[in-house]
């Protein structure tokens, strides 16, 4: 259970491989004296996961205890497509990309802690962030018995010098250019990069150029657009031009369509939950062709009061996802209703790239509600009899002349 003072006997780590978790690596074993589990996952951030294996073995820990597990495919299938599902955006803009790998990350570490008989988990989240929340709530969700380390919320290692310090007596590899500090900090899986700290910390200024590194600068996109063909079923994306994909090949594919024009950049000063204003630089260059296309196929499946009632919903939905309620129930209601609306939401949808956007330009489904026969400027053959309209129009208006009269009388 989180803020237990008894000294656990095994610890499950999110681990990374690179220096702040290695330091929160050995911290658990000097402070408590414990047995650490190390957890690495790939989510697709682009990194060779080997180094976090062998650097995990330097430090002491078992082979038995180091957990190396791919989860792209289960990321995206049950994380980021559920969300798809209902057009998350969160304060309108962003795509959610580090908040949705949160309860995942949480679902292993319960997991793996019930597998190895651990009575703690620990995470390298700091204390001003939201990933602490995140990654708390999911396990307290998921194991309210289990005991959660936050070092960052514990230890006095409050300085990047005193974490070096702590480094070097303890023996831990610093690469050379770790000893300065980092320009900014990086967050990465396959649906996005999160770019936050250092020269992002004034909103005031323009992020340098260097900060952008999964996409090209719009400008020197090419010149010529692109065409790309997503179809779907039941909500789900399952194809590119004609070819069926994994979830996790498929957004590979997108996210390497989209970079290469420039797709998916957002400079972001966003609420955090735990009170402050932050800065971002995300880039999600299949996350945005896959929101244009998703919102393309519903235009002509989805019935107007679903769709209505769905984007109504939408702020809160992403709101829960933000603050990292993913496990929560009123989450899982909305799922409830979010997925009821894909049910005829199949069909192919051709985005066009060029120059940092992505636009809908055709869509096409055997479950389209789009009735060309009755929207004709042409004779539509008795489809629809205009003279209809006048008593919908009278019915409407009818609340309204009774305002303007009560308004009139009162003046």
């Amino acid at each position: 259970m989180a803020g237990a003072t008894a000294t656990p006997r095994k610890v499950v780590l999110a681990y990374s491989g690179g220096l702040d978790t290695s330091i929160i690596l050995k911290w658990l074993q000097t402070e408590y004296g414990c047995e650490v589990v190390t957890f690495t996952a790939d989510l697709g951030q682009g990194e060779e996961l080997e180094p976090a294996r062998r650097k995990a073995e330097l430090l002491g820990i078992k082979p038995e205890n180091i957990r190396i597990e791919d989860l792209r495919e289960e990321f995206v299938r049950d994380f980021v497509f559920p969300m798809f599902r209902a057009n998350a955006l969160y304060e309108g803009l962003y795509l959610l990309g580090t908040s949705i790998a949160r309860p995942l990350i949480a679902k292993r570490l319960a997991g793996i802690a019930r597998e190895v008989g651990a009575d703690a988990v620990a995470h390298g989240a700091t204390g001003k962030g939201n990933d602490q929340v995140r990654f708390e709530l999911g396990v307290a969700a998921l194991d309210p018995a289990l005991r959660v380390i936050a070092p960052w919320r514990l230890w006095d290692l409050t300085s990047r010098t005193r974490l070096l310090e702590f480094a070097e007596a303890n023996q831990i590899p610093i690469a050379k250019d770790r000893r300065g500090e980092a320009p900014f900090s990086v967050d990465a899986n396959l649906l996005h990069t999160s770019s936050e700290g250092k020269v992002l910390e004034d909103p005031g200024v323009e992020p340098p150029a260097y900060v952008w590194q999964r996409t090209v600068d719009p400008r020197e996109a090419p010149d010529a657009p692109e065409d790309v063909e997503v179809t779907f079923e039941r909500g789900d994306a399952v194809a590119l031009d004609g070819e069926a994909l994994s979830p996790a090949t498929l957004l590979t594919r997108l996210n390497e369509r989209g970079a290469r024009h420039g797709v998916g950049r957002l400079d972001l000063v966003e609420n955090r939950f735990v009170g402050m204003k932050s800065r971002g630089a995300y880039e999600t260059p299949g996350g945005t062709i896959l929101l244009e296309a998703h919102r393309g196929i519903e235009q002509i499946t989805l019935d107007a009061g679903s769709g209505h009632l769905k984007d109504s919903l939408m702020p809160r939905y992403a709101e829960l996802i933000y603050n990292g309620f993913w496990f929560s129930p009123e989450r899982e209601a909305l799922q409830a209703l979010m997925d009821r609306t894909q049910e005829h939401v199949s069909g192919t949808v051709r985005v066009r790239l060029f120059k940092g956007s992505a636009r809908t330009v055709a869509r096409r489904s055997r479950h389209s509600l789009y009735s060309e026969r009755h929207v004709t400027f042409e004779e539509d053959a008795g489809a629809y009899d205009q003279t209809d309209a006048q008593g919908f129009i009278t019915l409407n208006a009818l609340r309204l002349r009774l305002v303007a009269a009560r308004n009139a009388r009162v003046r």
